[in-house]
């Protein structure tokens, strides 16, 4: 329950020989001190390596899930993964990995769970994880296919406004180098939570799979175009017919690199090379900020 339900527990180990070997691969990314850069290793995966299969991996039903794991493998070195709280909302998946041998820290949605929503523990994870990352100098790198923040009674009683202002604050907060990669959906509040420009992130990638908006066609056609869906013989045909006029203008990637929301559209097959140039790039970031004792995270 400490790691599955409580998400107090980052790691389970069987044994003290499997959890000494966690340690020595957890200390591995990690730098001696904050004052320092994390270990950049030689890993034998070239930087350069293409995936063809990444290019068919999204469903084009946009309801259809796939899983996230699929992409992460495919991308890092050698598909070698450091899971922090794998058992602990599913929904988001958290890590360390290298990238043409520098250590990142994977934040990515999980579709395969709740569509990839967030939620109240889902921020709480991802938080934390911003916040680890920042504390040791390491990039983030974020995956998103993000519906958006759980909706429901239940959630809202937990304080999702609050739980979610939790993983916005820690993303914005973080000086380190952030580079979000949209995969399918980024939807309204939930995309600046995973990464974009306005909250910090230094480059933002997307698939041409993706779509950005602040909320699915379906329900943005519902309330823009209620009256006119009401008064139709044929209520379904127009529905459909606006909501894909609406996905076609406003929700494309293309539309969102004219707005400079997304700086570069890459060929999915080439998420590794564009990851690794954009870390090239970045690895000796500097930010200088106003002096203050600190922030006042929304606890």
């Amino acid at each position: 329950p400490q790691s599955t339900i409580a998400g107090n527990c980052d790691f389970v180990a069987r044994n003290d020989e499997e959890c000494l070997k966690a340690v020595k691969n957890l200390l591995s990314f990690l730098p001696q001190s904050y004052l320092d850069k994390p270990p950049i290793v030689d890993t034998g995966d070239s930087p350069d390596r293409c995936d063809e299969s990444l290019a068919d991996i999204v469903p084009e039903n946009p309801r259809q899930a796939f899983n996230m794991y699929s992409i992460i493998s495919k991308v890092i070195d050698n598909g070698d993964l450091f899971e922090i709280k794998a058992d602990f909302a599913k929904n988001i998946i958290t890590g360390f990995a290298r990238l043409g041998g520098y250590p990142v820290g994977i934040v990515a949605n999980q579709p395969m769970v709740r569509a990839g929503a967030l939620d109240c523990d889902v921020s709480d994870k991802a938080a934390r994880f911003y916040r680890t990352c920042d504390c040791f100098n390491i990039p983030i790198i974020s995956f998103t296919d993000v519906p958006g923040y759980l909706p429901g009674v239940a959630e809202e009683h937990k304080g999702i406004i609050r739980h979610g202002a939790k993983m916005l604050y820690a993303y914005r907060e973080a000086s380190v180098p952030k580079i979000n990669c949209i995969i399918r959906k980024a939807y309204g509040g939930s995309l600046f939570a995973m990464g974009s420009k306005t909250m910090g992130a230094d480059m933002v990638f997307s698939w041409p799979s993706a779509e950005i908006a602040v909320m699915g066609a379906e329900g943005a056609v519902n309330v823009l175009y209620k009256k006119e869906i009401e008064a139709a013989e044929d209520k379904e045909e127009l529905r459909k017919q606006k909501a894909e006029e609406y996905r076609q203008k406003f929700s494309t990637p293309y539309w969102s690199a004219s707005v400079q929301v997304v700086d570069v559209i890459i060929s999915p097959p080439e998420t590794r090379p564009y990851l690794i140039k954009g870390l090239d790039m970045l690895w000796n970031k500097v930010e200088e900020r106003v002096p203050r004792k600190h922030g006042n995270i929304p606890l």
